[in-house]
C-alpha cells in the first residue's frame, strides 16, 4: 500500500505531535493532555511524571520530537534488553542503579491505578518478583539482576511486559483516538 509503512508513520506522527504541540516542545501538562490522562490520581500522576522523565532524555523539563520518536521506537520495536534496561530506569527512582521493594511497589501501585490491571495485589506482584530474580537475597535488584531474571522466566516476561505495556499509551498518541480511564 502505498502511504503506508514506517516513513508515513512517522509523517502521522509528526503532524499529530506539532498540531498538539507548535513549539515542538511536549510538557508535562501537554502530554497528559495528550494521552487522555489528565486527573489521575497522585500515583498515577507520579507514574506518567516518571514517564515523562525518562522520554524527556535532555532532562530540560520539555520532549522534543526527536525524543518522542526515540521513545515510541524503543517502546513499540525496541529489543527486549532495551526494553527491559527502560521498565529498570523507571522503577528505579531514587537512580542509585538497584530497585528495592519500595520502588517496585510503588511504580506498580501507580501503573495498576492507570492500567486497572490487576490479578494480582502489588504486594503480590513484588514479592513475587524479588522472589524469583532476587539471586543474592539483598532486598535489592541490580540491572543485570533484573534483566537475567526476567529473561529467563517466560511468565515473570509476559507479566511484565503486558502490566506496563506503553505501546497502548503511544498507539493512542499515533491514532489520536481519545480513550476515557
Amino acid at each position: 500500500l502505498p502511504g503506508d509503512g514506517p516513513a508515513s508513520d512517522l509523517d502521522h506522527c509528526y503532524s499529530k505531535f506539532m498540531r498538539q504541540c507548535p513549539s515542538g516542545q511536549l510538557s508535562l501538562h501537554k502530554f497528559k493532555k495528550l494521552l487522555g490522562l489528565q486527573g489521575l490520581d497522585p500515583q498515577g500522576d507520579t507514574y506518567i511524571r516518571r514517564v515523562f522523565d525518562i522520554f524527556d532524555l535532555k532532562q530540560d523539563g520539555f520532549i522534543d520530537f526527536l525524543e518522542f520518536i526515540a521513545a515510541i521506537n524503543l517502546v513499540i520495536r525496541g529489543k527486549i534488553d532495551q526494553k527491559l534496561k527502560w521498565y529498570f530506569k523507571l522503577y528505579d527512582a531514587d537512580g542509585n542503579g538497584c530497585i528495592d521493594k519500595k520502588e517496585l511497589l510503588s511504580i506498580f501501585t501507580a501503573i495498576q491505578a492507570i492500567n486497572g490491571y490487576t490479578n494480582m495485589s502489588a504486594e503480590e506482584f513484588t514479592n513475587m518478583i524479588f522472589q524469583k530474580i532476587d539471586v543474592n537475597n539483598d532486598g535489592e535488584l541490580t540491572l543485570e539482576e533484573f534483566i537475567t531474571g526476567v529473561e529467563k522466566d517466560k511468565d515473570l516476561m509476559e507479566l511484565i511486559t503486558k502490566s506496563f505495556d506503553l505501546s497502548n499509551v503511544l498507539k493512542i498518541i499515533q491514532s489520536g483516538r481519545r480513550h476515557s480511564i
